[in-house]
């Protein structure tokens, strides 16, 4: 999780992310045991679980705990339609959100490794968009990096207490899965007006995918949050000239 850097107001947005699949089953596809049981274990707030967890923060693993480390050393998997569509995904989205704006955290972009779960899920600050809303996407990756690079300086909940300077793209490509596209196909399914739903959910089929052209300190915040998905961490890109330094110094 990137730790905010530059001050800004947080309004939390996720167009068209709820997503509902027609299959009426509680797992919808590529979620494990051990994940789901991750993105309904107690909240951090009252001891919370299960459904009733809904909305609140999550732990986040940090690098000073053995097992923590790795996980964030692991890389992440898409999901699939099914598992885009379930309940889920739908509260893994909501608690990283809790968990990134939490007042504990302040942070500016998490990434579901973060949180114990090693998806290619990540909720990002859109510090270029009119209201600077927090957004989830799914299954993203970086298609693309210009040559012009910034150097700034980064931090990461992960690696608490500490920041260091990187090297940046200044504008970036990503791709990342349509959950608007998936949401109108499975609405269409449930009312009848598709009637292959087998070629939708249960055959596994491609999850359409958008791209977006993403500039300045927002695609800082993507380019730090994809590679939590990849196992790397900033301070693997942190300038050897500058060095690790503690937060407040």
């Amino acid at each position: 999780m990137m730790a905010r850097l530059l001050a800004a107001a947080i309004t939390v947005a996720m167009p068209g992310i709820w997503l509902t699949s027609c299959s009426g089953t509680d797992n919808c596809g590529d979620f494990t045991a051990t994940e789901i049981a991750t993105i309904m274990s107690a909240s951090q707030e009252g001891g919370l679980s299960g459904e009733d967890a809904g909305k609140c923060a999550m732990r986040v693993l940090t690098i000073n705990d053995s097992l923590d480390l790795a996980v964030l050393r692991s890389s992440s998997f898409s999901l699939s339609p099914e598992a885009l569509g379930s309940k889920h995904f739908r509260m893994l989205s909501e608690r990283m959100l809790s968990t990134v704006t939490h007042p504990a955290q302040d942070g500016v972009g998490i990434a579901a490794p973060q949180v114990g779960v090693n998806r290619k899920v990540i909720a990002v600050q859109r510090f270029d968009k009119p209201g600077e809303p927090f957004e989830v996407y799914a299954n993203i990756r970086i298609l693309s990096k210009s040559d012009s690079t910034v150097i700034g300086r980064e931090g990461c909940l992960s690696v608490p207490g500490m920041y260091a300077y990187t090297e940046r793209s200044q504008e970036i490509v990503i791709e990342y899965a349509d959950i608007d596209a998936l949401s109108s196909a499975a609405e269409h399914n449930c009312k009848g007006l598709v009637r292959n739903i087998g070629k939708l959910f249960g055959q596994r089929a491609a999850v359409p995918m958008v791209t977006d052209t993403v500039r300045g300190f927002t695609a800082v915040i993507f380019q730090h949050e994809a590679d939590h998905l990849d196992g790397i961490l900033y301070t693997d890109r942190a300038m050897a000239s500058k060095g690790m330094q503690e937060n407040g110094y």
